[in-house]
């Protein structure tokens, strides 16, 4: 009951962030005059909608992704009413080129359907480049600021259990004994080297195994050199100490530092898609192990979600995890959007950012240019993209199922 009440709960959170991902595409439309005339969260069939004004707000029966439906997002073709096609020769590369050209004239016509009477003035095409990618960019943007907003709940509002290079308890017949170090000993240096973490200390203990060291230690206020040998496990150093842990908490200017830090990893992790993919494809149809860093889908952080909450952590340690989880899922949902291909955001914004520097071009050379970028010539490797991220998201979902990354404390 815990894992499902863990994983319900991080479901709705992932629900929630979808949600605001189009609020962040939404509110901008809006400003900018743009006609809307759905706001949906998840694909599929729909489970539920109700009418405001001119748009549908609504939810899909599958937790998959969310759009907003913006009238005029392709441009009418120059000079030819939207659905005409000209007519080819035929042979193999014109049967390809007459197939592009009608998949494009489909397309311009499905767009232009919708489009009324009164929608003229109103259309995404016709809004200055710059309002566009102010539109596309706002629900990558909000991404950004949720991730922002989960770590800061979990790194400032409760912060990480982290080891303090104080000692909690002495093992039993070991260095540590025979020196004399006591629970509650802090550690401040070892030998010349100031001691700031628990990580630092373990590092130059397992570096001198066997040797003889000074720690500097302060015993209730009181500061003491301690003359000690390690011990040997196996080719590393031993002291026979646990450390004490206390909660660290971040400051603003520090999450914004882990969520860059997050953003930067996400994008390398794009670089290298094709690369995971293969080891995802592996994982779920052979006995190679699912790597913790690869790639995740809807269902599997879901499942970690409810890992997470059915852990035997304390029950803070559980909500950090969660809001990290949230909060990297968010960065990594903000960071993909962004590459700049149709059909995600990155596509518009990289189109709308290129028809701002063709108008700047032009009017430095004094030529007016006022046709917008047509994505619409773009629709047949939009498909083959799409196709793509389709094919992509269903064999994570059936690795998620088959072979998950598993959560451990």
């Amino acid at each position: 009951m815990t894992w499902l009440l863990g994983a319900v709960v991080f479901l709705l959170g992932l629900l929630l962030s979808i949600a605001l991902h189009e609020v962040g595409h939404y509110l901008p439309a809006r400003r900018f005059n743009v006609k809307v005339t759905q706001w949906m969260v998840g694909i599929g069939p729909t489970a539920w909608s109700t009418r405001r004004g001119e748009t549908e707000f609504g939810i899909k029966w599958l937790p998959f992704g969310g759009y907003i439906r913006m009238v005029g997002m392709l441009p009418p073709a120059p000079g030819t009413p939207p659905g005409r096609v000209r007519r080819w020769s035929t042979g193999p590369i014109r049967s390809l080129i007459d197939g592009a050209r009608s998949m494009i004239a489909g397309a311009r016509e499905a767009a232009w359907e919708e489009v009324g009477p009164r929608d003229h003035g109103r259309l995404f095409y016709q809004r200055p480049w710059w309002q566009r990618v102010i539109i596309m960019s706002g629900g990558p943007a909000m991404n950004l600021l949720l991730g922002f907003v989960f770590l800061s709940i979990a790194l400032t509002g409760i912060g990480v259990s982290t080891a303090q290079p104080v000692i909690q308890r002495v093992v039993e017949l070991s260095p540590a004994v025979t020196a004399g170090l006591r629970p509650g000993d802090r550690i401040i240096a070892y030998g010349n080297e100031p001691v700031r973490s628990w990580t630092g200390l373990t590092a130059m203990i397992r570096a001198d195994a066997g040797r003889p060291v000074t720690l500097t230690v302060v015993r209730d206020g009181v500061t003491t050199t301690v003359p000690l040998t390690l011990g040997r496990n196996g080719q590393t150093g031993f002291l026979g100490v646990e450390p004490a842990y206390a909660r660290e908490r971040m400051n603003p200017a520090e999450v914004a530092g882990v969520v860059a830090h997050t953003g930067k990893e996400v994008a390398f992790s794009v670089v290298r898609l094709p690369d995971r993919m293969a080891g995802i494809w592996q994982a779920a149809f052979s006995d190679a192990p699912r790597q913790a860093d690869g790639p995740i889908g809807v269902v599997g952080a879901t499942r970690l979600g409810g890992d997470v909450a059915a852990s035997d952590l304390p029950v803070t340690d559980r909500l950090l995890f969660l809001l990290e989880l949230l909060g990297s899922f968010n960065i990594a949902v903000g960071v993909f959007n962004l590459i700049p291909l149709l059909p995600l955001d990155g596509g518009h914004i990289g189109a709308a950012l290129l028809e701002g520097l063709k108008r700047g071009l032009g009017r430095l050379l004094g030529r007016r240019w006022t046709r917008p970028v047509d994505v619409a010539k773009t629709i047949p490797l939009t498909s083959a993209a799409a196709l793509v991220l389709v094919a992509m998201a269903a064999l994570l979902a059936y690795a998620d199922l088959v072979n998950p990354v598993h959560f451990t404390s």
